[in-house]
């Protein structure tokens, strides 16, 4: 079942949300965006988590600064989303994930819930482990801005994906992710770049790389989310 659903979060602001999947499935998922919106793609990501027993909300995190964003991959299109991007205020977008985490919890008090982020979504899912206590694990697509961050400890699992011909990626950042946070499990695939995961963009899309980030990801989701456990301390 997939739908838009509106969320409030705790300043009052209401955003939009795809919804898919059902409330009683066994796992609990935040999906978070790219730079280009809640696009065709991140439905798609959406739709295949619920399909594997997920119940998923990507929250449309352009609406503090422009609602119904929903972008293709083109110069201008990736211009517009970096501006938008730098337009939302890191604590106002970790409110908004927190909204999603408060969804959840109104059908299911007491079910855990993880967040996986692809692109600017990589590095909101290593803040939201690292920034809040909401989240029982955290995963990582390409996040280019981690290792600005490298010196935050998440309060939760997290697993990290990158493309060893990512650009935007150095290998040092990588290095740099695995010094800090030895128990943090990072994966690199060497043949893939940026956006290796996006089956939309076939100019950066790597199957091979694809299907086995997103096997290791729902493995490790799983995992971590079994029902089993001490629930994520909110305060």
């Amino acid at each position: 079942m997939s739908k838009t659903i509106t969320l409030t979060a705790a300043d009052g602001h209401e955003l939009s949300a795809y919804h898919a999947g059902h409330h009683d499935a066994p796992h609990a998922l935040v999906v978070v965006q790219e730079i280009f919106g809640v696009n065709h793609n991140i439905r798609s990501v959406a739709d295949r988590f619920a399909e594997q027993g997920f119940h998923v909300v990507a929250p449309a995190l352009f609406d503090r600064a422009k609602r119904g964003v929903e972008l293709g991959y083109s110069p201008d299109d990736m211009k517009e989303g970096l501006a938008l991007r730098a337009a939302i205020p890191l604590e106002a977008t970790l409110a908004d994930l927190r909204a999603c985490v408060a969804h959840f919890h109104t059908h299911a008090p007491h079910r855990k819930v993880g967040v996986i982020g692809f692109c600017w979504g990589g590095t909101l899912a290593w803040d939201a482990a690292t920034k809040t206590r909401d989240f029982a694990a955290a995963v990582g697509w390409y996040g280019a801005g981690i290792a600005k961050h490298v010196d935050a400890q998440p309060h939760c699992p997290v697993q990290l994906h990158f493309g060893g011909q990512d650009a935007s990626i150095p290998p040092q950042d990588i290095r740099a992710i695995r010094e800090k946070h030895p128990d943090v499990e990072i994966f690199v695939y060497d043949d893939a770049g940026h956006g290796f995961g996006n089956r939309d963009r076939a100019s950066s899309y790597n199957a091979q790389a694809e299907h086995l980030a997103w096997s290791r990801s729902v493995t490790f989701l799983e995992a971590c989310l079994h029902t089993s456990g001490n629930i994520p301390d909110r305060s």
